[in-house]
């Protein structure tokens, strides 16, 4: 790690964190109140698939639907207005809408083969984005002048690393220029995020795998096809099942390339100087935990 102890992180002149977990923790939350303070550069990794990397596939997906009506349709054609995506760091729907969600076509469905098309586009935006990051950390400097650097990452970080392997290429470049903190979830926590999931369910990124495992159990245990399935039935489904998939990833990223914190202390921080309290006690934990069960 960047950061070896609690004191080499209170002394850098240059702090550069990573945040992961599952969405709804706090992440985004923390990456804008210290972008406020005026002294971090936020990098969003969802923002810059969804402009750099999924740009244009979200507006021509606007596009498809608006042909599908003649009046909108003849103005396109004619350029007599255009189509833009306005994404943000704090509205991503854009990008969500695009993914989409599989099942029946009368219900706002797309079908398999169209969804999984759409989550291996996402796929490669992520890793992309994801190795931007150094980029970025530098553009920071010296463009902006910023010496501290927070980068803010997808839920779904984990379904495309493997950190179980030493010579991950992402996390090899994450790990060599940012510290790696895990915001970790309590079960309260995954029960609210289901809860909340429940009431306005959103497409979101699968592992392949993972993808094909799930679909094949809900249409066998529903006894219905490809075009019976209910989208957003689906979806609810498959999220409480895709978080429990995505704790041990989570674990084994903290375990081996970062350190964790907890989602009831990150709701703490107010200052900038709360967060470097509660990254300094995660190091301390981490120091002490490797002291006493050495990695060898």
């Amino acid at each position: 790690m960047i950061y070896s102890s609690a004191q080499e992180w209170q002394n850098a002149p240059r702090k550069r964190v990573l945040l992961f977990g599952m969405s709804g923790l706090g992440k985004t939350h923390i990456s804008n109140l210290l972008r406020a303070s005026g002294d971090w550069f936020h990098y969003s990794v969802d923002y810059r698939i969804g402009t750099r990397y999924m740009g244009e596939h979200i507006v021509d997906n606007f596009k498809a639907e608006a042909m599908r009506n003649p009046f909108l349709a003849e103005l396109l054609r004619s350029d007599s207005i255009y189509i833009a995506s306005n994404i943000t760091f704090e509205n991503l729907a854009p990008l969500s809408t695009f993914l989409g969600k599989p099942g029946d076509p009368a219900r706002g469905g797309l079908s398999l083969d169209q969804y999984r098309h759409r989550q291996g586009l996402h796929r490669s935006a992520e890793i992309s984005s994801l190795l931007d990051t150094p980029h970025f950390i530098d553009r920071a400097k010296t463009l902006y002048g910023y010496d501290n650097f927070i980068c803010d990452t997808g839920g779904s970080i984990c379904e495309v690393v493997d950190p179980e392997d030493v010579s991950d290429p992402v996390l090899t470049a994450l790990s060599q220029n940012t510290l790696m903190v895990w915001i970790k979830g309590s079960e309260n926590h995954t029960a609210e995020l289901i809860k909340r999931f429940d009431r306005a369910p959103k497409p979101m990124y699968y592992q392949p795998q993972f993808l094909t495992h799930v679909w094949a159990e809900y249409t066998s245990e529903n006894n219905i096809q490809e075009a019976d399935v209910n989208p957003d039935s689906f979806v609810r489904y498959a999220y409480a099942k895709a978080l429990a998939h995505r704790q041990p990833l989570y674990q084994s990223m903290a375990e081996n390339w970062g350190v964790t914190v907890t989602a009831e202390d990150i709701a703490e921080v107010r200052t900038p100087e709360d967060f470097n309290a509660v990254i300094s006690r995660a190091l301390e934990t981490r120091c002490k935990d490797h002291y006493l069960n050495p990695p060898y």
